[in-house]
């Protein structure tokens, strides 16, 4: 039998360098200078190729391994014995089909000649390029010659993927299987997850995956604010009124999205380039209920005085509470405030509730020590976390976004929000 050994040729100053990719399996067929192995250093990488044609008999080597030159890559066997035992198999094969005197199932049959990996071409260069983004070369289809791949396929690949919503949802329906049980580790319930959260569930997962999430954190000073607040009676009663600051909020973000039409809008086409900016003002709210997140919609906020607001926020609460809000009213927002004022916490990383571009996530409000007007005084900060649609809104935009709600709660604008 006659057999080639290939060997890590001199190839400069490379000294135990590690092998990072095998680019062939035993049985393979070769064709001189078809790429067998690529190997990095700390300067580049560098693809081995083969110098003879012939079948692979024996893999030498393995990724992350230590190579030099000298050391042995595989063992070949010389193409002509490889095309007799080819041709000998296809015999077998033949005769054994045409005693059975069956039709062979619907299925490819490899013989050794033809049992070839699908290998993709490229330089070393766009395979490193590729593994930094976590992305199998050999599934990336090459648009130069003999389908060799270069970087703007890899990049092409990228996009495809990450706008391609069927093949994110199939992904998601695949089962992971758990290694072992929870219950092997102790005592466990199972139940059933609420509806609602299951129904919920869809949409974060889509929205956390195809929006490129950016959140902004900033406070606003909310001192006159909540002095006006709960300084607010009853004209008849005399009794102080029950109003939320998320009333005030609300109708302080309305005024925002008036001077910043981009957070109002959704975007339809982002290949196309279009967007719909919408002329309502329609405010999300997340409403925490035993049965999962629900986030009905306050609608014409615009139109609507602090009492209104206020009365409005009770009844959709209550009607998400028990499970009385009509499905139209969980759509067509225009932005969403979910709040954990109620709760604690300060700063967090709401996720937009798509279609919509932006959502503002509120936290409990503290007195701090602040300096202002060259001095340390006590004032009331309000967390404000506003996540937003990178896409379509850049940090600037952000910022100045948060810093007109900011103005639109301070101590300039709380009185006219009452009106």
């Amino acid at each position: 039998m006659s057999e080639i050994e290939i060997k890590i040729p001199n190839i400069g100053d490379f000294k135990d360098v590690e092998v990072i990719e095998v680019l062939v399996s035993e049985g393979q067929t070769l064709k001189k200078n078809d790429p067998l192995i690529t190997i990095e250093s700390d300067k580049s990488s560098v693809e081995i190729p083969s110098n003879f044609d012939g079948k692979i008999k024996t893999l030498q080597i393995k990724v992350g391994d230590k190579v030099s030159e000298g050391d042995s890559i595989l063992i070949l066997e010389s193409i002509n014995e490889a095309k007799e035992k080819v041709k000998k198999k296809s015999v077998i094969e033949k005769e054994i089909k045409k005693n059975q005197e069956i039709k062979p199932e619907p299925q490819k049959i490899l013989t050794d000649q033809n049992k070839v990996l699908n290998i993709s071409s490229a330089s070393p260069k766009v395979r490193k390029f590729a593994r930094e983004l976590g992305v199998d070369i050999n599934k990336v289809a090459g648009s130069e010659r003999k389908g060799r791949v270069i970087e703007s396929d890899v990049k092409l690949f990228v996009a495809s993927k990450s706008n391609n919503l069927i093949n994110y949802e199939n992904k998601s329906n695949e089962k992971i299987k758990q290694e072992f049980a929870h219950s092997e580790f102790g005592e466990v319930q199972i139940k059933d997850i609420p509806r609602i959260k299951k129904l919920s569930s869809k949409y974060l997962m889509n929205s956390w995956t195809n929006i490129p999430h950016v959140t902004n954190h900033d406070e606003a000073d909310i001192t006159e604010l909540e002095e006006f607040r709960t300084s607010l009676t009853d004209i008849y009663t005399g009794e102080k009124k029950k109003i939320t600051p998320l009333a005030f909020i609300v109708k302080a973000l309305t005024a925002s999205l008036k001077k910043f039409p981009n957070f109002n809008s959704s975007i339809d086409d982002i290949d196309g380039g279009k967007m719909t900016v919408k002329k309502y003002y329609h405010i999300g709210i997340a409403v925490d209920t035993q049965y999962g997140l629900m986030v009905p919609k306050l609608r014409n906020a615009d139109n609507k005085n602090i009492n209104l607001i206020s009365s409005e926020l009770k009844n959709l609460s209550d009607q998400c509470r028990n499970l009385k809000i009509d499905k139209k009213e969980l759509f067509g927002g225009s932005m969403t405030i979910t709040s954990l004022g109620g709760i604690g916490g300060s700063f967090f990383t709401p996720i937009i509730n798509f279609p919509e571009v932006a959502i503002l996530g509120i936290g409990r409000s503290e007195k701090k020590q602040v300096f202002l007007d060259g001095k340390f005084v006590t004032r009331t900060m309000l967390p404000l976390s506003l996540s937003y649609d990178h896409r379509i809104i850049d940090g600037a935009e952000a910022a100045r976004f948060n810093n007109e709600l900011k103005e639109n709660l301070g101590k300039n604008f709380a009185y006219k929000l009452a009106i």
